[in-house]
Order: C-alpha cells, then sequence, then structure tokens
C-alpha cells in the first residue's frame, strides 16, 4: 500500500495538518495526541510526510553538488583532489549541508538540479555541455582552478608562481623540456606541437605554461615546442610514456618542468632505470607540494598550494554568497631534485 499524508490522515480520522504537525512542529498538538498519532502511524508503517518534496516546496535542500573535473573514481584515487574534497566536505558538515559528488564527464544536471542548493566546481569539467548546463542552472556556483563568466572563482596565480619558479631553476644554455597535463583536448599521451591548446581560463596547466613561457624568454633561453608534451590523466601509465619519450630526445634535456608532483616522481623513476642520476645528469621541477613530493628521495623542488585549504575557503565562498572572486597564496620549495640556481 502506497501511504501518503493524506491516505493516512483519512484512515487515523484526523486532517492532513495534524499529522504534519506530529511530525514536524510537536508544539502545536498535546504530547498525549501527538505520541498517539505516532504510534498509529508506526502500525501503519509511515514515516511521516515527504521530506524531499517539503525541501523543494521550502526552495533548499541541504545538499550542495561539488562538480569534479573528471570521473569521480579518477578524482577519489588523486592525492590532490581527494584532499580539495576532504576541505571542502569538512566546511559543509560543520554548515550541516550535505555533499554529492558530480562526474566531470557527465553529460548534464537534469537529474540533479532541482535537489541542490548549489555547485562547487573542481577543476573545468571535461565535458563541455556540463559547464553550459552550469550557467544556465541558476544555483549559486564557485569554481575553483578555473574561471567562468558571471561567477566567483578560486584559484592560486599559477602565471606568477612558474614563472618565478623556473627564474629561480634556469641555467643559461639549459636544454628544457615540459610534461604538460591536459594542455590539449587528446585521450592520449603525446607532444603538443603546433595543437591548439586549451584557453588558460578553464586550464590551470595552461596558465603554468604561460609562466614558464615569460621566464623562458627573459632567460633568453630557447624553449622547442616539439619537447611539450601534455598527458590526460595524472596517472602512472600516461606521466611514465611521456617520462620514456622525454629521456629519448638527444640531446637529452638538462630540466624537466612537471606540471604536477606525481608526474615529477614518475619521472624520477624512469631516468633511474636508465642509470641517470637526479639532479647530477637531469634535474628535475614538480607543482603541488605534496607530502609524497616531500618524502621522495630526491625531495622535489615544486610550488606549494594547500589543496585542503582550497576546499575550505571555496566552500566557505560557496556559502556566503558573495560574487568576489579570490586568489590564495603558494610557495616555492627547493627540494634536491633541482637546486636554486646560483
Amino acid at each position: 500500500m502506497n501511504l501518503t499524508l493524506k491516505s493516512v490522515a483519512q484512515e487515523l480520522g484526523v486532517s492532513t495538518a495534524t499529522i504534519s504537525n506530529a511530525f514536524n512542529k510537536p508544539d502545536q498538538l498535546s504530547v498525549r495526541k501527538r505520541e498517539e498519532i505516532l504510534a498509529k502511524c508506526e502500525e501503519l508503517g509511515y514515516s511521516g510526510p515527504n521530506k524531499a518534496a517539503r525541501s523543494l516546496r521550502r526552495g533548499k535542500t541541504g545538499i550542495i553538488a561539488v562538480v569534479l573535473v573528471d570521473s569521480i573514481q579518477y578524482v577519489v584515487s588523486d592525492a590532490i583532489a581527494s584532499t580539495f574534497v576532504k576541505g571542502a566536505s569538512r566546511v559543509f558538515e560543520e554548515q550541516n549541508q550535505q555533499l554529492l559528488l558530480v562526474s566531470g564527464s557527465s553529460n548534464d544536471l537534469s537529474n540533479v538540479n532541482d535537489f541542490v542548493d548549489g555547485y562547487l566546481c573542481y577543476g573545468s569539467p571535461t565535458n563541455g555541455n556540463l559547464v553550459n548546463a552550469i550557467k544556465k542552472s541558476f544555483k549559486p556556483v564557485v569554481t575553483v582552478d578555473f574561471n567562468l563568466s558571471n561567477f566567483p572563482s578560486l584559484n592560486i596565480d599559477n602565471v606568477s608562481a612558474t614563472h618565478a619558479l623556473a627564474k629561480q631553476t634556469l641555467k643559461q644554455g639549459d636544454r628544457i623540456a615540459v610534461i604538460g597535463l591536459r594542455l590539449i583536448d587528446s585521450p592520449v599521451t603525446c607532444r603538443v606541437y603546433d595543437t591548439k591548446m586549451f584557453k588558460p581560463e578553464i586550464s590551470i596547466t595552461r596558465r603554468r605554461l604561460t609562466g614558464y613561457e615569460a621566464a623562458f624568454a627573459e632567460a633568453d633561453v630557447m624553449f622547442d615546442y616539439d619537447h611539450l608534451w601534455s598527458i590526460p590523466e595524472n596517472i602512472e601509465i600516461h606521466a611514465m610514456r611521456a617520462a620514456k619519450e622525454v629521456l629519448t630526445i638527444s640531446p637529452r634535456p638538462d630540466i624537466v618542468y612537471c606540471m604536477s608532483d606525481l608526474i615529477a616522481l614518475y619521472f624520477i623513476r624512469a631516468a633511474r632505470d636508465q642509470g641517470l642520476r637526479v639532479p647530477e645528469d637531469i634535474r628535475v621541477v614538480g607543482f603541488d607540494g605534496t607530502k609524497e613530493g616531500q618524502r621522495y628521495q630526491p625531495n622535489l623542488t615544486t610550488v606549494l598550494q594547500n589543496s585542503e585549504d582550497k576546499g575550505v575557503k571555496s566552500a566557505e565562498l560557496l556559502l556566503s554568497g558573495t560574487t568576489e572572486n579570490m586568489v590564495l597564496p603558494h610557495d616555492i620549495i627547493f627540494g634536491e631534485s633541482c637546486p636554486k640556481a646560483s
């Protein structure tokens, strides 16, 4: 039997308002009357008015959607992304908000839009249709690591970070290679050559490349764009393939700039497999400032960004309703993988 508020009220011989008050407004009934109604409802197997419908009528559900840059499986296995979600979820829990993860490869938001109060977008989703759906949702939106017109965003200054990092690690005459992450729309690891790259406003790694390019030009160091790679995911199979291709270049690069610490760690492994020493034979630079990168030997030279703090601040930004953008600080760590240039 499909029990509804109306059918239960008819069964008990009371109004629908009385049933609703028993569950939601106990002060409107005597203790005895309320206990009597709740007991009879329990006998019938009725657990109360539909909470989802009530939330929709009220205009608030207490659910925030975190739209991920890629699949849920990929993001929760990535140290940086999972740390971000950890920070955001802590804020939401403190504010009695529930968190709903939405895959960045989803086609649209039709299944979730009516049930969430807002969107926290971690990276530009891989599916462009999802970006358009976010723009049309009319719900509060905060973007992280990319910008979307008319919505507040939270970033670190990726351009200045890589610019400063390159300026302090480059040596005159260095041969350079760069391993990027999602610089182009390709499902495979490949050199970029003259392929059209994503725009900086939607790609943090494109911003990082912009900083590197400026530093290379200022240092009068030639950068051969044949030595620029893009990998589609921040995982071992793609990072190792790019690393092995970089190590086949003749003459071999003196320094390799990697768009994540994980890529840098895999590159060091590939270099060691070929009997090379880091930094003596080849210098390696990462990005993210992960604990793994600092525990490794040699520990990484990298840009430190606090991913958990990004999660916290972006969640607070969304709940505050502000329309202002936020730029968080970053630091440079000089490790053993690439000493600071003299």
